[in-house]
């Protein structure tokens, strides 16, 4: 395709990507370098008609006002929010490797930190549901393609519920069905008599569930593609394999699988990315006591009535620097492959 040609084909994306995406992340990176305005604060005298006057502080409502108009993204800090102790916690982090009582402190004490904490459940939900997930999705692919042509189509449509409902539905049904009067909490509760046991009651239950949830939900995804996949395996190769006396385990092994090997990368970069943005799940179960996550940090710092832009931009700068993170060893896999097929 000639570059002129080229150029003007991909030129609306290029505009949509520029002006929905690049920006807002420059703003966002901008805004992550500033702070709030600190609130006026001025003595005034407040006086009664019979209990005498008394001096109280309040704040200058005039003088903030104008802080504002001068300075609408308020006052510059620079990476003052990313080393403070609501994100990289770097004075802390410091005074718990100088005194420590040993390696288990070490990790009791980074993991109270709020980025760690939130960072440490966002890590174990990607690394837990995602493969989970893509192996749940590859098995239902398998059994729903052997079966008749007359029960495949109410099968795959049960199969993609999860993926139909919204998230967010989906977490507030599944935390109703584990409360204790839930057909879930109910029956745990019979199965080890224990009226008291509750899956909210510990950090490891509530994680347990909001990591079933995500291979719940995820599921359905990887099921689709890899059923797609399944659809342009060769069938003479699969023949040949029979004939060769390969078992069912051995033609998913020596032949399903190595088909499937680019889908299962496109599945593995699409989903660490979903899981790396875990919000629904934490706020449908009202798990913030237990399980916090980036996204959900994100939120909490604009949901108040003092939104903390800045808090909120310096976290989702570092959010973004994760998921490249995350993302790199499957790119560079990824683009070795196709340098090997270019050659």
């Amino acid at each position: 395709m000639p570059h002129k040609t080229f150029f003007a084909f991909i030129l609306p994306s290029l505009i949509a990507m520029v002006l929905f995406i690049a920006l807002p992340i420059v703003s966002v990176v901008v805004q992550s370098l500033h702070v709030e305005h600190p609130r006026v604060m001025v003595e005034v005298e407040n006086c009664q008609p019979f209990g005498g006057c008394t001096k109280e502080m309040q704040v200058d409502s005039a003088a903030l006002a104008q802080l504002q108009a001068e300075q609408p993204m308020g006052r510059f800090n620079g990476f003052g929010t990313y080393l403070n102790r609501g994100h990289l916690a770097v004075n802390e982090i410091g005074a718990i490797l100088s005194s420590n009582s040993g390696f288990g402190d070490v990790v009791s004490r980074i993991y109270n930190l709020p980025f760690y904490k939130a960072l440490a459940f966002t890590l174990v939900f990607c690394f837990v549901v995602t493969p989970l997930a893509m192996g749940l999705g590859f098995a239902i692919a398998l059994a729903v393609n052997a079966l008749p042509k007359v029960t495949k189509g109410p099968v795959i449509f049960f199969s993609l519920l999860p993926m139909i409902i919204t998230p967010l539905v989906g977490s507030l049904i599944l935390y109703w069905m584990i409360q204790a009067n839930g057909i879930i909490g109910a029956t745990l509760q019979n199965i080890f008599n224990d009226s008291t046991l509750s899956l909210r009651a510990s950090p490891v239950l509530t994680w347990a569930s909001l990591l079933f949830y995500g291979v719940w939900t995820n599921a359905p995804f990887s099921f689709v593609v890899f059923y797609a996949g399944l659809q342009t395996v060769p069938g003479d190769t699969l023949e040949s394999a029979m004939i060769d006396g390969a078992s069912r385990w051995e033609r998913i092994r020596y032949v399903i699988i190595p088909h499937l090997a680019p889908l299962a990368t496109f599945v593995a970069l699409v989903q660490l990315m979903d899981n790396f943005r875990v919000f629904e799940p934490i706020v449908g179960f009202s798990a913030e006591a237990n399980a916090t996550s980036l996204s959900w940090m994100i939120f909490n710092d604009l949901s108040g009535d003092a939104q903390l832009f800045g808090s909120a931009g310096a976290t989702s700068v570092l959010t973004i620097l994760g998921v490249i993170i995350l993302l790199t060893p499957v790119l560079i896999r990824t683009w070795r492959e196709f340098n090997h097929k270019v050659v």
